[in-house]
């Protein structure tokens, strides 16, 4: 009984929708504020419906507060100051990703991911950086690889700076061991924060790395041969000083022999990934 009324109900729905008209609306009857009784009939039922105008009180809604800007090709200062943190929401999501699923993949940051995949990485971060770290946390563990390298390989200028360049050389060339770490660490002090930050927290990360390097064929020299050249640069050619590297052989042994360096240094400073005055709902 109950299922035959029910298909009866839906089948007189469904004519009452058939048999709906449209009818032009004066615009002065809408601002009658009695009510007006309309009838509708099918197969011998009759609905009364009773209507009124009422004006909308609502403002419609504003457009969202809150817009992700660009995180590639931007100098990385301005993304922490955006941000609020330290360390770029980027480089800490990449870094905690290969740190829980790909410390022992082997070839993690040497093998490439695939490029659509990385590409479609890239895009996330820069629409919606909650939906970004959801796609993060699905795709393949050498995408997420290949997306940090990929930022840090199109910073305007690299995490220890052009003006360092020089500088980076000529202590990295100093012989005596007492001499050349005095000047390395201090090296880093003169970095700008975010840049010192960010680069001790990726050190820190690659250090884990090659510890796993018997199951991951990683050691310090392969990680410092894939990102010394990124993160180290000279200056672009019409800003290169007396001294500085010339040969490109050279150039990429300075950038390398500079990364090994800090992967070996059992005592480099600690690093802050937030401002201490900073909170946010972002999950890091």
């Amino acid at each position: 009984m109950t299922a035959e009324w029910g298909i009866k109900t839906r089948n007189w729905w469904s004519s009452l929708r058939r048999k709906r008209r449209t009818e032009k609306l004066d615009p002065k009857a809408l601002q009658v504020k009695e009510w007006k009784r309309t009838v509708l009939q099918s197969n011998g039922i009759e609905v009364l419906l009773s209507l009124r105008y009422q004006a909308h009180q609502l403002q419609p809604p504003a457009p969202c507060s809150v817009i992700q800007k660009e995180v590639f090709g931007v100098l990385i200062e301005e993304v922490a100051k955006r941000e609020g943190v330290q360390v770029p929401y980027i480089v800490r999501h990449c870094v905690q990703e290969v740190d829980s699923r790909g410390l022992e993949e082997v070839g993690i940051y040497r093998v490439s991911g695939v490029a659509t995949e990385v590409q479609a990485l890239k895009i996330a971060y820069s629409a919606n950086i909650k939906e970004a770290l959801v796609k993060l946390k699905g795709a393949d563990i050498h995408a997420v690889a290949g997306i940090l390298k990929l930022y840090f390989r199109t910073l305007p200028q690299p995490l220890l700076t052009h003006d360092l360049y020089l500088a980076f050389c000529r202590g990295i060339a100093l012989t005596d061991p007492v001499a050349k770490a005095t000047e390395m660490l201090s090296l880093l002090k003169a970095l700008p924060e975010v840049n010192l930050n960010t680069f001790l927290f990726l050190v820190e990360h690659l250090k884990r790395v090659s510890s796993k390097e018997t199951i991951n064929k990683m050691t310090s020299y392969n990680l410092a041969t894939v990102f010394g050249p990124t993160l180290l640069q000279a200056p672009p050619m019409g800003n290169l000083q007396a001294g500085s590297c010339k040969d490109i052989s050279q150039e990429i042994v300075v950038q390398v022999q500079v990364l090994m360096f800090y992967l070996q240094y059992t005592d480099l400073p600690k690093y802050e990934v937030r401002k201490r005055s900073y909170s946010t709902s972002v999950e890091t």
